[in-house]
């Protein structure tokens, strides 16, 4: 953590905004690059020392990646922190998620679990409760859209397979990819993970509607059941 001042006390050369117009935004740490976002602290501490309790909490060493994590009302309770910071920092962490996916998405490669999984990654990886999503693809196997059917608790969400077919069909899909995350982290196919793809791949077969994949999303890492032979 850096001395506790604020930015006017801080030396010209070592102030974010003209450390940044002098040498650029590559020269400013972590915390700095927070802070110009931020652009005021508290009393007796500037933006960047706030920054770093941000990015910092508890002693963690996760830094940018702990934006992700935070509530509004989480953020709310860091002393300095108001409800128009609270949500400017909501809004920078959703930046960096649509950028990656965005970037993602023009890589992406539909016969590739590693791709599809790279597309919803970062989406996913930080969220503290289940999300089931379903990739749709058209006729021509190519992407049609994402869609969210479910977001449960921080161990599992409820859906059906009507919810699935129910999308699937509503946006004239011609196959999907089943996608949900685990908060644990650990991509690990549950039982009900199992039970639950094998009973869409069997439902599609029926509509002609087929179930292409079924992924599990971690932190940094997935598992495909197709790939698994599970499927």
């Amino acid at each position: 953590m850096s001395e506790k001042r604020t930015i006017q006390e801080m030396p010209p050369e070592l102030r974010p905004y003209e450390k940044c117009e002098r040498y650029g935004t590559e020269s400013l740490s972590d915390p700095e690059l927070l802070g110009v976002i931020l652009k005021t602290g508290s009393l007796h501490r500037s933006s960047v020392n706030l920054a770093e309790e941000i990015l910092y909490a508890d002693g963690s060493e996760d830094g940018l990646l702990n934006l992700m994590h935070y509530s509004m009302d989480e953020l709310m309770e860091i002393p300095g922190i108001g409800r128009v910071k609270a949500i400017q920092l909501l809004c920078v962490a959703e930046l960096c998620k649509r950028m990656s996916r965005r970037n993602a998405f023009r890589r992406l490669d539909l016969h590739s679990p590693a791709s599809v999984a790279d597309y919803y990654m970062e989406h996913l990886r930080h969220r503290n409760e289940e999300e089931v999503h379903i990739m749709l693809l058209d006729t021509q196997n190519s992407f049609l859209r994402s869609v969210l059917i479910s977001r449960g608790t921080i161990n599992s969400s409820a859906v059906s397979p009507r919810e699935i077919f129910y999308a699937a069909l509503r946006y004239r899909a011609a196959a999907f990819i089943l996608v949900h995350n685990h908060p644990s982290g650990i991509p690990e196919p549950s039982e009900q993970d199992l039970v639950f793809s094998r009973l869409l791949a069997e439902l599609g077969k029926m509509m002609n509607l087929p179930l292409r994949d079924s992924l599990v999303i971690g932190d940094n890492t997935y598992c495909s059941l197709f790939e698994k032979g599970l499927l």
